[in-house]
Parts: C-alpha cells; sequence; structure tokens
C-alpha cells in the first residue's frame, strides 16, 4: 500500500511526466551522468553584462579548487558590491560550479552581487568533510581578496541548492565556529541537511520515479559518509547533527512539500528559531525537490524565485540592516492589533 503524500502542483505534474526520471543511483549511471554534457555556462552569461575570470585557490591538501567570479561588467566598485558564494547541487556526487547558476545570476542583475561559484570535489573519490572543507577554503579566500575583488566584507552572503544547501550550511557553521569570515546571511534552498533518512518526508519519497529520492539520498549520503556511525558524523557534513545552531547569520530556507527534504529543512529552521535565531521559511505547495530550478516558467516556481530575491534585496540593502534576532520594538507594535 502505498503511502499517503502531497500532490504535485498541477503544472509541475505536467512537465514532470515529461522529463526522464530515476529512482535509483549507483557508481555506473553517476558515471554516465557525469559525463552527460551540460548547459554551457555561456547560455547564461549571453545578454547579459557580465566579467567572468577563473581561479583556483589551495586546499589544504594540495589540491587546487576552482572558482568562477562573475562580476557585473564596468559597475563602479564604490560603494563595494555585495557577493553571493554559490555552493551547486547534485547529491554531493555530481555537478559542477555552472549548475543552476541561472539562480545567483539573477541577485547580479538585480543587486549588482558579484557571484562566485566553487568546484568542490566529489564524492566517493572524496569523503567525510573534504566536500565542506573545500567549500570553505573558497570562502576564506574571498574574504581575504575582498577589496581586489570590489566586494564589501560585510555582506557576504552563502548560497547553495540541494546538497549545496548542506554545504552552505556546513560552511557557515565553520566559519561561525572559526570566527572568520563573517558571513551576512545564508540562503539554503531544498537543502540536504541529514544523512538519517528518518523523517516523515523522506518515508514518503522512498522511491518510485522522481526527481531525488530517499533511495537516491541513501547512495548520495553513504558515498560521503561510507558507514561512519551516526555519532561520529560531523555537524559541518551533515548539519541536522550540529548540537549548536546559535550565533548563525540571518537565513532563508526553503522546500517544496513534495520532496524528501521538506520536513529536515523544516526542523532546521525550527532549531535556529530555538535557538534565538531569525530564519525565514517557505515550504511551496506542491513543489518536487528542484521544481524552481527545473521549471522556473511555473506560478509556483516564479513565486519561489521572486520571494527569495526580495527577501535577500531586503538583507543586502544598505540601508536596511539584516533583521536581527532579538529586534527592539517600539511598545505599541506590541500591542494587540484584533
Amino acid at each position: 500500500m502505498n503511502q499517503a503524500r502531497p500532490g504535485i502542483d498541477p503544472q509541475l505534474h505536467a512537465v514532470l511526466a515529461d522529463m526522464p526520471l530515476m529512482s535509483q543511483l549507483s557508481p555506473e549511471v553517476v558515471a554516465q551522468l557525469r559525463q552527460a554534457p551540460s548547459t554551457p555556462v555561456e547560455t547564461f552569461l549571453d545578454g547579459r553584462a557580465v566579467d567572468r575570470r577563473e581561479v583556483t585557490v589551495p586546499s589544504p591538501d594540495g589540491e587546487r579548487i576552482p572558482l568562477s567570479i562573475f562580476s557585473p561588467a564596468g559597475a563602479e566598485r564604490s560603494p563595494a558590491a555585495p557577493c553571493v558564494y554559490w555552493i551547486h547541487g547534485g547529491g554531493m556526487v555530481m555537478g559542477d560550479r555552472f549548475s543552476n547558476i541561472d539562480i545567483p545570476l539573477e541577485w547580479l542583475d538585480r543587486l549588482g552581487a558579484v557571484v562566485i561559484s566553487v568546484d568542490y570535489r566529489l564524492a566517493p573519490e572524496v569523503s567525510g568533510t573534504t566536500l565542506v572543507d573545500d567549500c570553505y577554503c573558497g570562502l576564506l579566500w574571498i574574504a581575504e581578496h575582498a577589496d581586489d575583488l570590489g566586494i564589501d566584507p560585510a555582506r557576504i552572503v552563502v548560497a547553495g541548492a540541494s546538497a549545496g544547501g548542506g554545504l552552505a550550511a556546513g560552511v557557515t557553521l565553520m566559519a561561525r565556529d572559526h570566527g572568520t569570515p563573517a558571513i551576512a546571511a545564508q540562503v539554503l534552498i531544498g537543502p540536504m541537511l541529514d544523512h538519517r533518512n528518518i523523517t516523515t518526508s523522506s518515508r514518503q519519497y522512498s522511491g518510485g520515479p522522481g526527481v531525488w529520492t530517499r533511495k537516491m539520498n541513501e547512495f548520495g549520503w553513504r558515498s560521503v559518509l561510507g558507514c561512519l556511525p551516526d555519532e561520529d558524523v560531523p555537524g559541518y557534513v551533515s548539519p541536522t547533527m550540529a548540537d549548536d545552531l546559535s550565533g548563525l547569520p540571518t537565513t532563508y530556507i526553503d522546500a517544496g512539500t513534495a520532496e524528501v527534504f521538506r520536513d529536515e529543512d523544516v526542523e532546521y529552521a525550527t532549531r535556529i528559531w530555538a535557538a534565538g535565531g531569525q530564519a525565514e521559511l517557505h515550504v511551496w505547495a506542491g513543489g518536487f525537490h528542484a521544481f524552481d530550478a527545473l521549471y522556473p516558467q511555473a506560478p509556483v516556481s516564479a513565486a519561489a524565485r521572486r520571494t527569495r530575491s526580495d527577501w535577500l534585496t531586503r538583507v543586502l540593502s544598505p540601508t536596511s540592516p539584516a533583521p536581527s534576532a532579538s529586534p527592539d520594538l517600539p511598545e505599541q507594535a506590541l500591542q494587540p492589533t484584533g
């Protein structure tokens, strides 16, 4: 008997029916997916006035981590621009720094932000904290070169989708614990936060065709963690395992009601609130995993992307400080209104 689960938005359901889907991953399937041609980044840059620069930065073990830097062409560097540090998705086993790059490039257009995307190493070729360590190295390099990049070090945002959202959360925890660099906000889009697969939404979307199922999720996590016991899994890798979520920057989390990550994402926002932090949470009715990236023209996708961009605009406005954990409200604002 199939477990009851939320339905997919009708317009999203129509496009999902036309997509080649799978319910499981294997090393062979991942190898094929990695070799499949992806959309050239030039497609996303066409028609945009963007300066592009490629650099590599050293990791602690001597590997060079590629970063792509996209800046508004001819932009005045005074005042310095906000920066979006983009971490791509792909279940920890796929993708590259240009995956879903159209999402942060919208913020380059709208906010004049410098977008920097990282090509972290993938599992299973590397495992444990290596993926998040690579991302943290890139973030440190950005902070150290903020002046050269024309970036305001007080307005660095860490953002990512799916596995990249989980890595963004891990990088933000690292920055908090190491005391550097300062992060203005984190944007976690359908983030992959919990390796345990114990939530109701994980069971609801266990198998069958889908963009990302529980079985696929298990493969991704196993590729990163092997058979590591839960008590030994670092919170930087599986952020739900972090004991303390206090002291984090203002956070945006969104997900769909019809996806594996729904409940772990809601729980993460709830724990940030419980720790006295600020998080804005949106769970989009009928959204499957990565719906807004795969079908941005759907009304619910457009609403999700617009709402996310509106929030980031408010947070990064130089005249409007980011929401604090405990705002001081005038007395009249605390009176009941109805």
